[in-house]
């Protein structure tokens, strides 16, 4: 007896650029069989009617974070109930693990699957290089390329790069650690070193790296970076690069608004002359939900440096403009600290496909899915993944397009979505109308370079 079928509902056929009716059979993990409807008659475990839904391959979220230790994957299984099925985490040059623990505690199941990226930041506090104001020594960077050799077993994605949290990160020392993955892993991820005004000259930063390394370069969030009113200029650089043969990418989320710790870098002096103190908003503590004032800011800035805000300064037009590009994905930069911080760790994917898609008609159902499917399944080289075929993982998502929303608020940051039925990992029904049943299916996923 196989494992579970799937009835009556509609799937992507990227192939053919549109969706068709089928009865999915699984098995073992994989999809065996796909046929038109009435044509699976194999007995199973389990059947789900999926009449009037769509069934779409789960979504891999090529801009994530793996949940702080303390947090036992609080805000991976957010992730799972919107439909991610695989985590491409330690984005913005922040690990919060040795890679060696962190394969090791995924060992056990995860709600989700994994790939990693190995932080740079986090490879800088590893030999004490903390000043993010001053360059590594030729010292510690021998040392960070030693720790990356050893990890290099674990088959990282590549290297990740928070340039704005450590402005004193140079490109000669970015440059020179990537040199120890040693053709394991070709690529990087970068989040810019400025946003507003630099955000071109960042962008050209980025494409520099790539064509003298040779890596091919996911640029993050290019939403919080460039939709301040220079999405145009930074998207005309990534085209011309991209014509010339620099292999660039980047991911969004979909809203208006960025969030990260007020005790960083990008709080430094100068940030107010380009945003308001009432653009802020803190996450947690006494004055959660509050607008900052400059005197509000400034006390928790110095009190509690760790608290993730949310800053209200991105333009909207922008966003579609970014999600119009072909090469911009769909990216999370999911992270809950404390059960606080930004919805996008627990709307992204159905509110791209309920109030981007449905309401605001910003891109059509197809496109979106292929941001959140396909793309990043080849982006990855996950050769069984981001399609719904014979032989490929189970690993899928049964939603309504006509309800499908994203739950969270940034008041309530951690509320579900609706209109998401199922969601399947690895073949196992891990999520029920956002009841998780089986959330320690998950796996790491290492990285192969082609």
């Amino acid at each position: 007896m196989k494992d579970l079928k799937i009835l009556n509902t509609r799937i992507p056929d990227y192939d053919a650029d549109d969706f068709v009716m089928a009865d999915l059979l699984i098995d073992g993990g994989k999809i065996v069989k796909i046929a038109a409807p009435g044509q699976i008659t194999e007995e199973t475990k389990e059947t789900i009617d999926a009449a009037g839904k769509i069934t779409a391959p789960g979504f891999i979220d090529m801009h994530a974070h793996e949940d702080h230790p303390e947090d036992d994957f609080f805000t991976a299984e957010c992730c799972l109930r919107m439909g991610v099925t695989t985590k491409v985490a330690g984005n913005c040059g922040e690990t919060y693990y040795d890679l060696d623990a962190f394969v090791k505690r995924l060992e056990s199941g995860s709600p989700v699957n994994y790939m990693m990226f190995i932080g740079h930041n986090y490879l800088r506090e590893k030999v004490g290089a903390t000043d993010w104001y001053k360059a590594a020594t030729p010292e510690q960077v021998e040392a960070m390329k030693g720790i990356i050799r050893d990890w290099s077993q674990y088959s990282p994605v590549g290297l990740s790069c928070g340039f704005e949290y450590a402005p004193g990160a140079t490109m000669e020392e970015t440059l020179e650690l990537l040199k120890a993955f040693e053709g394991k892993s070709d690529m990087i991820s970068v989040h810019f070193r400025s946003d507003g005004p630099k955000a071109p000259e960042s962008t050209e930063e980025l494409v520099e790296i790539c064509k003298r390394s040779g890596f091919k370069m996911e640029m993050s969030h290019i939403g919080s970076c460039a939709a301040v009113g220079y999405m145009q200029e930074t998207l005309d650089i990534l085209d011309r690069a991209r014509a010339e043969g620099v292999d660039i990418t980047a991911d969004c989320y979909p809203y208006n608004a960025f969030c990260t710790g007020i005790g960083t870098a990008v709080f430094d002096e100068g940030a107010f002359d380009k945003w308001n103190y009432g653009d802020i908003m803190l996450t947690d503590g006494p004055d959660r939900g509050k607008r900052c004032d400059k005197e509000l800011f400034e006390k928790t800035r110095k009190e509690n440096p760790e608290m993730m805000v949310v800053a209200f300064v991105m333009n909207e037009p922008e966003i579609d403009l970014a999600y119009r590009q072909p090469y911009v994905m769909v990216g999370s930069d999911c992270g809950f600290m404390n059960k606080a911080g930004h919805p996008r760790g627990a709307g992204t994917f159905p509110r791209v496909l309920g109030y981007y898609v449905r309401d605001r008609k910003a891109l059509t159902l197809m496109e979106a899915l292929k941001k959140m499917t396909i793309l990043p399944a080849q982006r990855m080289n996950l050769d069984t993944k981001g399609q719904i075929k014979e032989g490929f993982d189970a690993d899928l998502v049964i939603f309504d397009e006509n309800t499908i929303r994203d739950g969270a608020t940034f008041e309530e940051p951690t509320l579900p979505p609706v209109g998401i039925e199922y969601v399947l990992l690895n073949g196992q029904i891990a999520v029920k109308n956002n009841e998780i049943l089986n959330g320690r299916s998950g796996r790491y996923i290492p990285y192969k370079v082609r």
